[in-house]
């Protein structure tokens, strides 16, 4: 059974029509129907490191990964209760330089600047059952870094949210930012000893075709994706076709 890995970013009240990047956040009311479609259509929303025996072909089952890129703050305050409610887990992807910080990166695109969790807020995430993977010690585009830097980003993070955070099994996920990734990247991460990282290649992940773990698609889910449409998504070929 394919297996979706659901892409979010903020779950927050979207600015107004003409806001930058406004796509990426996804009102709290909506994120609660999604996650209440997906436990009415038994699935089991998963944390990357709960989903790992799935996407080695250990277990299997009807499960669905969720993640959060970045690492904001309205996630603890708006999806956190949600997955709770609904006894799901997920892993939020966090830049470890930027922990208690802002969207720096987004600056120059005109994006407002929204405060990302701190110390206290990611160990309350993990405390709360859900799962801290690194995205990178600074957001950065992998392919356009130095070797030097590129082990600093991605060896580095992991390092950093280790020293910060009580996290059983420590940080064993990784996502690449902005889904920019090459063989380089890939052999860091391995050498960096995560156990999975996830693109923003569009597609469900088939475990019995062997799929690269370190590579893994996900779903796409923006400000506009209804109940209906994220049910295609997950249930149908509908965003595996969308990759080719």
């Amino acid at each position: 059974m394919a297996i979706p890995i659901l892409m979010y970013h903020q779950i927050a009240q979207p600015g107004p029509r003409g806001t930058p990047l406004r796509g990426l956040t996804v009102s709290p009311r909506m994120f609660a129907q999604h996650m209440q479609m997906l436990r009415l259509l038994g699935y089991r929303g998963l944390s990357m490191g709960a989903l790992d025996p799935y996407l080695n072909g250990e277990r299997s089952g009807r499960v669905v990964g969720i993640t959060f890129d970045d690492g904001y703050l309205n996630n603890l305050q708006n999806a956190l209760p949600v997955l709770q409610r609904q006894g799901f887990s997920s892993t939020c992807y966090v830049v470890s330089g930027e922990v208690g910080g802002t969207n720096r990166w987004d600056a120059e695109l005109g994006v407002a600047q929204v405060p990302l969790m701190d110390h206290s807020a990611l160990q309350a995430w993990i405390e709360g059952g859900q799962e801290v993977g690194s995205h990178t010690r600074s957001h950065a585009e992998l392919t356009q870094v130095d070797p030097q830097q590129l082990e600093a980003e991605i060896c580095g993070s992991r390092q950093e949210l280790e020293s910060l955070l009580t996290q059983e099994g420590g940080v064993q996920h990784f996502c690449y930012p902005y889904g920019s990734l090459d063989d380089a990247a890939v052999e860091m991460v391995a050498r960096a000893g995560y156990r999975t990282a996830t693109t923003t290649a569009r597609g469900r992940v088939d475990p019995r075709r062997q799929p690269n773990r370190l590579a893994l698609p996900r779903v796409r889910v923006n400000r506009t994706t209804t109940v209906l449409h994220l049910a295609l998504k997950c249930l149908t070929n509908y965003e595996d076709r969308s990759a080719t």
